[in-house]
C-alpha cells in the first residue's frame, strides 16, 4: 500500500507523466525499481511463483488505471471541472424516478468520482491486496 501511495503521490505533482507510465509501466529504471518492489512483496507473501505473475499484473493494471484516470480528472481547469460538475449535478439530481428509480433514490448520495479520490484509492486497492493475503494463506500453511 504505501509504494502505491508514493506512486500516486508522485504522480500527483506529474500529472502529465501519469497518461505515458499507465501505457509503459516498465520502460524507466524508476518503474522497474517499482515492478521489483512489487514482485519482492507477492514473493514474501507466501504466494506461489506461479501465481505471482498475474496477481503483480492485476495491482499494476489497477494502480495505472487508478492513477491515469486521477491524472485525467487534474489536468482540467477550474472552468471545464466546474462545468462538469454542474453536467453531474443536473444528470444526477435531475434524474428522472420513471426512467432512472435507482439513481434517483440514491441521488442525494452520490457523489461525483473527483470527491475523495484519496480514500477511494486506497479501499479499491485494499481489497485487492486483501484478495492476495487470502490466497497467500494457503501457501504459508503447507
Amino acid at each position: 500500500m504505501g509504494l502505491a501511495l508514493r506512486v500516486r503521490e508522485a504522480f500527483g505533482r506529474h500529472p502529465q507523466l501519469a497518461a505515458v507510465w499507465g501505457r509503459y509501466a516498465s520502460s524507466g529504471t524508476g518503474s522497474r525499481l517499482v515492478m521489483e518492489e512489487v514482485l519482492q512483496a507477492l514473493r514474501t507473501s507466501g504466494l506461489p511463483d506461479e501465481q505471482i505473475p498475474a496477481r503483480y499484473h492485476r495491482i499494476a493494471v489497477l494502480i495505472a488505471a487508478l492513477i491515469a484516470a486521477e491524472a485525467g480528472v487534474s489536468t482540467l481547469t477550474p472552468e471545464e471541472y466546474e462545468q462538469g460538475m454542474e453536467l453531474f449535478r443536473v444528470a444526477v439530481l435531475g434524474a428522472d424516478p420513471g426512467r432512472f428509480p435507482a439513481l434517483a433514490h440514491f441521488a442525494r448520495d452520490i457523489r461525483p468520482l473527483g470527491v475523495d479520490r484519496r480514500a477511494a484509492f486506497e479501499e479499491i486497492l485494499a481489497v485487492q491486496l486483501a484478495h492476495i493475503e487470502a490466497a497467500a494463506r494457503p501457501s504459508r500453511s503447507a
